[in-house]
């Protein structure tokens, strides 16, 4: 795909300042750019390569100052970030495109699609499997029986959608998400074995929702285990059975939310969390990295830190007299020899 610094320029609603015929065929980060490539700079800091790069054209910010003479085409915009980012868009979704259903694949006679749908090759959609319009399913799919998906939602290659799942529009499943797999319920009996209980509830994805790669979450005992809308989960992520995450939380990669926890809207949970169940956790909370979680958070928008977690600030003060633990323990051990020399000599007086 080839562009002109005009055309880029009308898309993002800016204007050119240099050569507005300049073609550009790739995407670049300013301090790599090559001749065909696009780059953007927002950070100041990065502003120096700004007069060094070969990129072709930049995207810059149109209050720039320029500093000396540039060798690129300049696109200026309002706001440089925010307009790559929709570039971005725009690039991963023509690159992306594809329609038709590929062969191999099975879809029972009992599937719905809409319009514009695409199936990779070697997927499998069950029975009475309902499918909205834009649906893009790349290669290598499982999508169960009952199961049903929105609008322009896009499934990458390896996900499973176990049976009578819901997911809703515009969501993003990357490879090796299972969305439904059994919650873990296994009942302890007497001879200390386990009786495993049936996992019939399901999952139920809300719009505008996007997974990461390889992260799994349970369907319910009963009822459902529901990601409400605009959540965005990282890669290797486990939410058990029963977990409820409210509208607009975030979750960074390899934390554990155990099962009929709740997680308010507009949660940060930090890389490493674990999250113990049946508890509920205030909306607006921020739990920083490998915290541990063993009990409720009730008061909205506070931090939290450590393990078992405690107000951040909190947390900040534990960590610096953890510190100067190894020095305590010699003074004490100091002061303990002084003293056994002080009653020994004592007792030599005696």
């Amino acid at each position: 795909m080839q562009f002109t610094a005009n055309q880029i320029a009308t898309l993002l609603g800016g204007y050119v300042e240099g050569n507005p015929d300049v073609t550009v065929n790739q995407l670049a980060k300013i301090e790599e750019g090559t001749v065909g490539s696009l780059a953007f700079l927002s950070n100041p800091k990065y502003e120096q390569f700004l007069y060094e790069t070969s990129a072709s054209a930049v995207i810059v910010n149109e209050d720039l100052q320029l500093q000396k003479d540039v060798n690129t085409t300049l696109i200026r915009v309002k706001d440089a970030y925010l307009a790559f980012s929709e570039l971005l868009k725009i690039y991963h979704k023509l690159r992306n495109e594809r329609n038709g259903v590929e062969e191999p694949s099975y879809v029972h006679e009992t599937v719905t699609t809409g319009a514009d749908f695409y199936l990779g090759a070697f997927s499998y959609i069950g029975r009475d499997v309902k499918i909205g319009d834009g649906v893009k399913i790349y290669p290598q799919v499982y999508i169960g029986d009952g199961v049903t998906i929105g609008d322009y939602t896009v499934i990458f290659p390896g996900v499973k959608i176990y049976y009578d799942c819901r997911i809703g529009q515009n969501v993003v499943l990357h490879s090796g998400v299972v969305v439904g797999s059994d919650g873990f319920g296994f009942a302890p009996q007497k001879d200390g074995t386990y009786n495993k209980v049936p996992q019939i509830g399901n999952v139920i994805i809300h719009d505008d929702v996007e997974i990461g790669a390889n992260t799994v979450i349970d369907r319910a005992t009963l009822g459902s285990t529901v990601i409400r809308q605009g959540v965005k989960l990282d890669n290797l992520i486990q939410v058990a059975h029963n977990v409820e995450i409210g509208t607009n939380t975030v979750v960074a990669a390899q934390t554990g939310i155990s099962g009929s926890t709740k997680v308010g809207e507009k949660v940060v949970l930090g890389g490493q969390v674990g999250i113990v169940g049946h508890i509920h956790i205030a909306a607006g909370s921020q739990v920083q990295a490998q915290s541990g979680i063993n009990r409720s958070i009730d008061q909205e928008n506070k931090k939290w830190g450590g393990s078992p977690a405690m107000p951040y600030n909190s947390n900040l003060r534990s960590q610096v007299l953890y510190s100067k633990l190894p020095a305590l323990e010699r003074r004490l051990a100091e002061l303990e020899a002084r003293l056994k020399t002080l009653d020994d000599g004592d007792n030599f007086a005696k």
